[in-house]
């Protein structure tokens, strides 16, 4: 694809609590280019790889989205909130003693469930559309509407550390795939209710967080081409 140096794309490590919106207005601020996307939303409260589309490259918006996504979860067992994240309500809270029960090999067990394809409802705290409106902007006005399941893959699911209430796991996924749905739907096997404390995307594709630079350092330097 022919093009200006301005024409790639970059990985960014997106930081916590800012949209993914809100690191394209930094990136056109800091490049001085007005068409900028992503390869892909990061929630506020996500960290991670965050690729964006500068230029011309915004044409491999797709190329970009179909790419496997690699997340590592923290995931806190006896509590269910409204977002099924911790900036949520609580809405189920589990007695501690029942938690405690809870061994790492039943963990691995409903992990098991989790791998090849699999359904999900998509949460409401999500970027999907209903009749035109954000569906996250819906959950913020306490409306709730009903949401069809949709058919994701999961490469890879596994645990990394586990230390009750909490444990971390790896989740490598297909495009659309929500993990804090799958930490729900864990708590939900196991019994116990779940929410994610912290998500953090590892790589999209063959691009990995440790070739991925802070939005404060960006500069023209840093856009690869295509």
């Amino acid at each position: 694809m022919q093009g200006t140096l301005s024409d790639g794309f970059v990985i960014i490590n997106k930081p916590q609590g800012i949209t993914s919106f809100d690191v394209i207005r930094i990136a056109r601020r800091k490049l001085g280019v007005r068409k900028i996307g992503h390869g892909g939303t990061l929630d506020p409260m996500a960290t991670g790889v965050l690729i964006l589309l500068v230029g011309k490259a915004t044409k491999k918006f797709e190329e970009f989205m179909k790419l496997p996504k690699e997340y590592r979860a923290t995931v806190k067992i006896g509590e269910a909130t409204t977002t099924g994240d911790a900036e949520g309500e609580i809405i189920r809270r589990y007695p501690p003693e029942r938690v405690r029960m809870v061994k790492i090999e039943e963990i691995e067990r409903v992990l098991k469930e989790f791998r090849g394809w699999i359904k999900q409802v998509p949460p409401m705290v999500s970027a999907l559309r209903y009749k035109g409106k954000r569906l996250y902007d819906l959950a913020r006005r306490n409306i709730t509407v009903e949401r069809k399941p949709r058919k994701v893959f999961v490469y890879e699911i596994a645990i990394l550390e586990y230390n009750l209430p909490f444990f971390n796991i790896r989740i490598k996924c297909s495009r659309g795939t929500y993990v804090r749905k799958i930490a729900e739907d864990i708590g939900e096997k196991l019994g116990v209710g779940a929410h994610v404390t912290q998500i953090v995307r590892l790589a999209v594709g063959p691009y990995r967080i440790e070739d991925a630079i802070l939005i404060e350092d960006l500069n023209e330097k840093d856009i690869r081409s295509i």
